[in-house]
């Protein structure tokens, strides 16, 4: 199972046991609340950071034995940094750090009383989102765990106004539900997590008030969703599309905003193999589905007030007898006709029919795809940021704005004729690759032939959604990335 951290409220009170954690600041003070109920603790930490070079800048930590008087037996201090800084602390990235610093302790308590600044509810709410998305870790398949392999399984803060740190927690919670969602599907290996079994998992969703709609082979063929499935055709595993509908705004009929995942549960490249090194990543070649299940959760869990559908597209590209050969042409459910060039140009096939369905069924306000969709989206762009491509320029910078808030930043990118000519075809309307140059643009407008005038964007998230570098509140190969980002454009632009 993953491990997941239990965080609960309480207000500041000596003595206590086990690990204290404080906050300090450039000059190494304690809040008032911290310093009235920890009497003379500043002054040991004081003494202690001397000795050790600890000066209370941002984002270190110094840890020693705690005075006899106050009960705990250890304490971490947390520098903020100068309290004239400008810049408010990023709690969730706070929560983050600390959870990194705790080692094996057992009986955690956090003073959430920052030396500058009140103790904000939703601050201690984003503390907590922090410590939570830092504690994940995926065992499930470990039958054995070494002594330091050892997990905290609870920890509390303890800060001014537990009750509304708790009101204000509720949504938090559920966007960290969504995240470990996500990471635990991108985890999962490929013989586990087939096209069949996601679909399932996202069935799970029911008993949130989702309503789900599972189509299988039948009436994928009978939609004319022939790019998708020609995608899956030499699998042993039959390919899914999971539809996901939650219905909170205050008036039903609104137009819905639709969130569209790429779901290849594992990619070899078809008969356009890849090479064997590294292969094993492509389990994660599903990212953007599990972002769209995990956004779908947190949505329906904090009640979103949004209509809001996503839809996923899984598929297993695998290289048998039966498998789409690279010069074949297949009929797209739009009627478009599409020329395979590579068969490792996967992942747009699959978007495209969905993407046509949820246009054309649903008509939504706007079309979100979230892709791992070239490797070229990383020679440009690194793991630092996903590539942006959109037809429509609020909505690219209602992206922008969520990704800097959250810190899961986008860059966006261009598209153009130029571009679009790249990928026409001798043969067929278009062909599903261009080559090397401007690759990861190329996939891109690809996907715009399928959305017609309908606002969208595509996020390529092939350096950010598995093995993307460790950050403070992610230490997993698979990081959920994506989640935190549209909840908050969905919070801040969209909920009535």
């Amino acid at each position: 199972m993953s491990h997941t951290l239990k965080v609960t409220f309480s207000a500041l009170a000596a003595p206590g046991r086990g690990t204290l954690v404080v906050l300090v600041d450039g000059a190494l003070k304690l809040g008032a609340a911290a310093e009235k109920k920890f009497a003379g603790l500043a002054a040991l930490i004081a003494r202690a950071g001397k000795a050790a070079g600890f000066s209370g800048k941002a984002k270190t930590s110094l840890a020693c034995p705690a005075p006899q008087d106050i009960g705990f037996d250890w304490v971490i201090a947390v520098g903020l940094g100068d309290a004239k800084a400008k810049d408010t602390p990023d709690f969730v990235r706070l929560g983050g750090f600390i959870a990194g610093k705790l080692g094996a302790a057992k009986d955690v308590t956090v003073a959430f009383d920052p030396p500058h600044g009140a103790a904000d509810p939703a601050a201690a709410a984003d503390l907590s989102l922090g410590l939570k998305l830092r504690a994940y870790s995926f065992d499930l398949y470990k039958t054995k765990k070494s002594d330091d392999e050892s997990k905290l399984d609870s920890l509390t803060i303890a800060t001014a106004d537990p009750a509304a740190a708790r009101k204000a927690a509720h949504s938090r919670d559920a966007v960290a539900e969504g995240v470990i969602i996500a990471r635990n599907l991108v985890n999962e290996p490929p013989n586990v997590l087939t096209p069949v079994e996601f679909a399932k998992r996202a069935g799970a969703l029911k008993k949130l008030g989702v309503e789900i709609d599972v189509l299988g082979m039948k009436e994928l063929e009978k939609l004319g969703m022939r790019a998708l499935l020609g995608v899956g055709q030499g699998s042993a595993n039959e390919s899914r599309v999971v539809i996901m509908r939650w219905n909170g705004a205050k008036k039903s009929k609104a137009r819905p905003i639709a969130f569209v995942g790429k779901g290849v549960t594992f990619d070899t490249g078809g008969i356009s193999i890849k090479p064997a090194a590294g292969m094993e990543d492509m389990k994660g070649d599903m990212g953007g589905a599990a972002c769209v299940t995990g956004l779908m959760h947190a949505l329906a869990s904090r009640k979103a007030k949004v209509n809001a559908i996503g839809a996923i597209g899984l598929v297993e590209n695998m290289p048998d007898g039966n498998a789409q050969r690279p010069g074949d042409i297949v009929r797209s459910m739009s009627g478009q006709t599409i020329e395979i060039i590579n068969t490792d140009a996967e992942g747009r096939l699959v978007l495209g029919d969905v993407l046509w369905h949820v246009r054309t069924k649903y008509k939504p306000a706007f079309m979100i795809d979230l892709a791992t969709l070239t490797g070229a989206i990383m020679v440009a762009l690194g793991q630092e940021h996903a590539g942006l491509f959109s037809n429509d320029d609020t909505l690219s910078q209602n992206l922008l704005a969520a990704g800097t808030a959250t810190g899961e930043t986008v860059w966006r990118m261009p598209l153009g004729a130029a571009y679009d000519k790249i990928i026409d075809s001798k043969f067929a309307d278009m062909k599903n690759s261009g080559g090397r140059f401007g690759g990861s643009i190329t996939a891109a407008q690809f996907l715009k032939r399928f959305v017609g005038e309908t606002p969208w964007a595509h996020l390529d998230i092939a350096g950010t959604a598995m093995s993307s570098p460790a950050t403070d509140i992610n230490q997993s190969w698979g990081s959920g990335w994506g989640v935190r980002l549209l909840d908050r454009l969905v919070q801040d632009h969209y909920e009535k």
